[in-house]
Order: structure tokens, then sequence, then C-alpha cells
């Protein structure tokens, strides 16, 4: 790892907020393509993931989504329910970017991609949640995110007969649009 990204992950920890933000925007711009030092930070990302500072727990989710696709020794099939967790967040904002970000964990192979597919399955067929219509828009929005990517036609096949179970029609069509 680099000098430039060593200071970034301790000024992402910055009360600065400018400082903190600038360097949060640099570490997703470098774990957007496969680096050969995210192992480097992997346990400290994982520690992360229950800090006190909700911002903490977001952006390490969300640095840990990015990482996916640099994990030879695939560590993502056994951190993932650790990492789902903050998609579940009592502070909803954290849950929220974190699920926003979770789709890029099946970036990571055919695995990842698998469970990060059941996993947002089956939390859209979860209705009992407070925001759950919003959740399913990002759920939608992933599965998108991750087609786009893969242009695996099973993964649009599920987004919509998922769709498809959607009753009230306003939804329905909320959901729908994610895929024009």
């Amino acid at each position: 790892m680099d000098r430039e990204v060593k200071e970034a992950f301790i000024k992402s920890k910055s009360k600065d907020k400018q400082e903190s933000y600038e360097a949060y925007l640099y570490i997703l711009q470098a774990t957007e393509k496969q680096v050969d030092w995210a192992y480097e930070v992997w346990d400290d990302l994982l520690d992360g993931l229950t800090d006190q500072d909700n911002l903490q727990r977001s952006r390490a989710a969300q640095y840990l989504a990015n990482l996916a696709q640099s994990d030879p020794e695939n560590r993502m099939l056994t951190d993932l329910p650790r990492l789902w967790e903050v998609t579940k967040d009592e502070k909803f904002v954290t849950a929220r970017h974190s699920l926003q970000s979770f789709w890029k964990v099946g970036l990571g192979g055919t695995e990842q991609k698998d469970l990060v597919m059941t996993y947002m399955v089956d939390r859209f067929k979860t209705t009992e949640e407070k925001n759950y219509t919003l959740i399913r828009f990002d759920i939608q929005q992933n599965m998108k995110h991750l087609y786009d990517e893969l242009g695996d036609e099973a993964i649009k096949q599920t987004a919509m007969e998922l769709i498809d179970t959607v009753e009230d029609d306003k939804y329905e069509k909320k959901y729908k649009s994610v895929w024009r």
C-alpha cells in the first residue's frame, strides 16, 4: 500500500469533516479497481463495522464492499454476514449507505454474487421493517448495478420476479423504473 492510501485511511477518521470526506472519496476511488493491499486493511475494516461512530461503520462497510473484488482468498465468503449486519444498522442513513454499496461484493466472484443475491432476495421479501419500500428500491437498484456489470440475465429475471410480488401498484411502478 502506498503512502497516499495509508494517509487517506488515517484522514478518513479525522474530526475535520472536510479532510475526512476527501479521504473517504479518495479511498472509494482507489478501491473501484482491484488492489493488492486489501488484506492490509481488511481486519481493521471488519472491526470498523461495529465502531461506536455510525459514520465509521458506514465507511468500513463501503470500503469492504469495494474490496471484495480484491479478495483472492475469498475472505468475504466468511465475512459477508458481518457486513450484511451494517445494512440493518440502528441509524438508517448508515444502513442505507451500506446497503447501497452491498452489490459490489457480487463482483468478487460467482459465489459472492450468489450470496449477495440470496441476501437481497430474502430482504426484499421482508415487509416488517421500517422503510421497507426504500430498502426494496435500493435492492432493485443493487440488482440493476450488478446486472449492468456482469450481464447475468438471471439477476434481471430474479428482480422482475420480485417486482411481480409487489401488491401496491405505486411501488411496483417505482421498482420497475429502475430497469428502464
